[in-house]
């Protein structure tokens, strides 16, 4: 199957939608001043409020939002067939998840900063503040320790990725000294930082080669509780320190990386038209797949939780990018514009693992007994294996599947065909910054929502700026997360990590109604409202009979204590998400009565 008419297909659809789509909710809908206040201005306070360049914010936003998922959920979808992940990616982006991003952060905007569940506050009521603060607690933790358990399975054992992705932190924090530092953050220091970043982090891949191959290498091989406790450290010491020391450095860093690594990939896709060897649809389409065992309705929607839409990504827009943001016309390009790149990198990402041949995808991403059960034999993973060094079957959790793809891929072009071992480490290290961005703002985003509920009972616990609420917080976060790593696995922590991701997002799309629904009073016109209220409604549904599903099979294994937190959590975030719909519709009422 030919790869160029999707492709094409693709960029033609995400130009037009940004061009008029976005340009309509941004002028019609929310119509946004330049000249309006913001928060990182009227709050300004050198750490959590600093005005940013658009430019430099827009990188730190997309490197947050662009975590695990949008790599991840596609590759694992694969198993349905090409056609529909695809189909979910192109018109749920569109239509769906940059519109959620781009609501929700202009309504954080002109709440001053405030988190989503303040938001709620404001919108619905008090009730519904307590309840969405609840639910996200839940789900963030939940979704950190799904993207934190890919990052964990693509490095533990690797020197070279571990080396790697350890000298990314020098680099960003030189960076975040040098922009901001020495010169205050000016247009000329951004670029040369960039170059250098740039060229340092190309380095430190190119080197990873002799240092695995060294005597030094045992120092990088690190196991699964190793990296875990490695990337906990990270996320509670940048959660804590300043933003431009190294989150919005280093994120600004990683998301250009990665933006010049898709847009390559993208180049080399045209180029080599590698061929879709993954059929429109599998037979797994009806469920008892080797990697998903569910049915393709609903599970293609929770397993890809990002690229389409993601809840996680309210965060996101409601905790550091409000705070950094110059100007309310910034929130077009931030908003809209980062979330169909998301949707992008999707795409590419099916792309990648659809180009392999159907046994060979199988063969990584199933373990040796599920494969053997398929009666399938490999048929150009040997020669794969042999050009990269390293045995990459039965590995599974999409990061390996999607890195031999992205290698494959780029070894195809001219002169490339020897270079096949450093560009499948290049795509781990690609997969790897894109899961640390999100962990730190994650982690961020999560220390001010467990300040913002401590503050209701200690009002001085409530402040950011102070240093114990900010430690004792951080630290809650970490354990939380990192204790998931520690327990579970791909298998059973994503399927979770997908519900919660969408429940999320079903209660923000909420959120953003009712402040569009309260944009009458400001004479927009009444229907407005619908942009947020339909993907609410398809979200919503799919993701509780989803849900409902997952609890059904955990309910057979409750005697394990994993399954049992499972249960509890996933019944838990569908309870809170029916509560917030229900006060909602009241709220509704009440103002329509009145």
């Amino acid at each position: 199957m030919p790869v160029l008419p999707f492709l094409i297909g693709t960029i033609c659809i995400f130009v037009i939608a940004y061009r008029y789509y976005s340009a309509f909710i941004s002028t019609k809908i929310l119509v946004l001043d330049s000249k309006a206040p913001v928060p990182s201005k009227t709050h300004y306070d050198g750490q959590n409020y600093y005005p940013t360049n658009k430019w430099v914010l827009f990188g730190h936003h997309f490197a947050a939002i662009a975590g695990a998922g949008p790599l991840i959920g596609p590759v694992l979808a694969a198993q349905f067939g090409f056609f529909p992940g695809f189909l979910w990616l192109v018109i749920g982006v569109v239509l769906a998840g940059a519109v959620h991003d781009f609501i929700l952060l202009t309504a954080s905007i002109r709440h001053d900063g405030k988190s989503i569940a303040e938001i709620a506050k404001a919108q619905i009521g008090p009730t519904a503040s307590v309840i969405t603060s609840i639910a996200i607690l839940f789900i963030i933790v939940i979704a950190l320790s799904g993207l934190g358990v890919a990052f964990v399975n693509a490095l533990s054992e690797s020197a070279w990725g571990s080396f790697t992705i350890l000298c990314s932190f020098p680099i960003a924090l030189g960076m975040g000294f040098y922009m901001y530092k020495i010169h205050d953050g000016n247009s000329k220091a951004i670029l040369q930082a960039t170059a250098v970043g740039v060229i340092l982090l190309i380095a430190a891949v190119v080197l990873g080669k002799p240092v695995a191959d060294s005597p030094y290498a045992s120092y990088f091989i690190l196991s699964k509780n190793q990296i875990t406790i490695a990337i906990a450290a990270y996320g509670f010491v940048a959660s804590i320190l300043p933003v431009w020391v190294i989150l919005c450095p280093r994120d600004y860093l990683s998301s250009y990386m990665k933006l010049g690594t898709i847009a390559f990939l993208v180049i080399a896709v045209f180029i080599v038209q590698p061929e879709l060897k993954m059929p429109p649809f599998t037979m797994w389409i009806h469920g008892g797949g080797p990697i998903i065992s569910g049915k393709l309705f609903p599970y293609v929607f929770i397993t890809i939780a990002c690229g389409a839409i993601s809840g996680f990504h309210g965060l996101v827009a409601t905790g550091t990018t409000p705070k950094m943001i110059k100007s309310e016309t910034d929130a077009r390009m931030i908003g809209y514009g980062a979330m169909l790149l998301e949707g992008g990198i999707g795409v590419v990402a099916l792309i990648a693992a659809a180009s392999l041949y159907p046994e060979d995808y199988f063969a990584i991403n199933s373990s040796s007994e599920k494969f053997s059960a398929l009666g399938m034999t490999t048929i150009n993973l040997p020669s794969l294996e042999a050009a990269i060094g390293e045995v990459v079957r039965n590995r599974p959790g999409g990061a390996v599947s999607l890195a031999v793809g992205i290698a494959q891929i780029f070894s195809a072009l001219p002169f490339m065909k020897k270079l096949m071992s450093y560009w499948y480490h290049f795509a781990i290290m690609f997969e790897a910054l894109f899961i640390l961005t999100t962990i730190d703002t994650g982690t961020r985003v999560a220390r001010f929502l467990v300040q913002e509920a401590g503050g209701k009972i200690w009002p001085r616990f409530g402040k950011t700026d102070w240093l114990p609420g900010t430690l004792i917080s951080s630290l809650l976060v970490v354990l939380g997360w990192s204790g998931f790593i520690f327990t579970g696995s791909i298998s059973t922590i994503w399927p979770l990590f997908g519900v919660a991701n969408q429940l999320l997002a079903t209660i923000s799309l909420c959120i953003g109604t009712m402040y569009l629904l309260q944009l009458k009073k400001r004479k927009r016109k009444s229907y407005y409202f619908l942009i947020t209220f339909f993907p609410m409604l398809f979200v919503g549904t799919i993701t509780v009979y989803a849900g409902v599903l997952n609890i059904l099979g955990y309910l057979k294994h409750l005697e394990n204590p994993v399954m049992f937190i499972h249960f509890t959590c996933t019944a838990a975030m569908i309870a809170c998400v029916g509560a917030i719909l229900l006060l909602a519709g009241l709220r509704v009422r009440a103002n329509f009565s009145s």
